[in-house]
């Protein structure tokens, strides 16, 4: 028994000397997360868009397809590393369902996104609505108009939702259970601060292009709740949670130049109304740059 004991206390020993010597700030992941999301999510369209048609016939899946398929698979097992790697215990639980919700939001949207690049390709205007899109609004029978708008709905509403939610609330998650007292722990590497720039402009779009600026907004206010409630204990974010804090701070910023911007751009008005207006990048380009290049 005392032999057990031994052997287990060394073991322990053993993961906390393993634990103190790996780095704090988690570069690989965060590194990984910013490069497959600006190559995987951004530059989805933009391979659709370079290369040739030919290569990807229209009833066949596009390069961007299996870029969002590849997507789909490297996002949730990153996030899980995440988690894995914060010092706090989460219900693991929880922590699935979010990953399987995420998982089938991105592929509803997959489908939905792989059938409106098809319909740019033959004249689909982004920054009309869907009645009133030229190469739709004169289909007939009326009723498949229906049949696009709740295309549009699986695409851009329910396929959101159910992606970005779970992403976001992970994010959340794992911000609570990165406090500290320890000084060292909360000093971001110069590595940190090249990666914060790219990272920030990647939420952008994801906010902007998702249409998803209240729950961005939620989350970040969630997040400066929990930093005030964190300091009344005597407690700060380490290096990683000011990462992803700072991200959020240089996003909102962006959101709110972009907004700016586009304050009086009246087709784009009329296409996103209500109390926040926040045009997307691709309605914009399709708008303004298509035509121009």
């Amino acid at each position: 028994m005392r032999k057990f004991i031994q052997e287990r206390n060394r073991s322990v020993a053993l993961n906390v000397e393993k634990a103190l010597s790996r780095p704090h700030f988690h570069l690989d992941l965060w590194f990984c997360l910013t490069l497959q999301n600006w190559i995987l999510d951004f530059g989805r369209p933009i391979v659709m868009i370079l290369l040739p048609l030919e290569w990807f016939p229209l009833n066949k899946p596009s390069a961007g397809d299996y870029f969002h398929m590849a997507y789909n698979v490297i996002t949730p097992f990153l996030m899980l590393k995440l988690i894995e790697r914060s010092r706090s215990a989460f219900p693991r639980s929880v922590v699935y369902l979010c990953i399987i919700t995420f998982v089938m939001g991105a592929s509803i949207h997959l489908v939905g996104d792989s059938i409106n690049h098809r319909l740019i390709l033959s004249g689909y205007q982004l920054h009309l609505s869907v009645r009133e899109n030229p190469i739709i609004k004169d289909l007939k029978p009326a009723s498949l108009i229906d049949s696009f708008e709740l295309l549009y709905y699986y695409d851009e509403k329910l396929g959101h939702l159910m992606w970005y939610i779970p992403f976001f609330f992970i994010l959340f998650i794992y911000f609570t259970g990165c406090f500290t007292e320890a000084e060292q722990r909360k000093q971001i590497p110069t590595s940190g601060w090249l990666l914060l720039g790219p990272s920030a402009l990647y939420y952008w779009y994801l906010v902007t292009e998702g249409q998803i600026t209240e729950l961005f907004l939620l989350t970040f206010l969630a997040m400066v709740a929990m930093v005030i409630y964190q300091h009344c204990k005597g407690l700060s974010p380490d290096s990683n949670g000011q990462f992803l804090f700072c991200s959020f701070i240089a996003t909102a910023f962006l959101v709110a130049v972009w907004v700016v911007y586009l304050w009086n751009d009246p087709v784009l008005r009329n296409k996103y109304p209500g109390i926040l207006y926040v045009p997307e990048p691709w309605s914009f380009y399709t708008l303004h740059v298509k035509d121009k290049l």
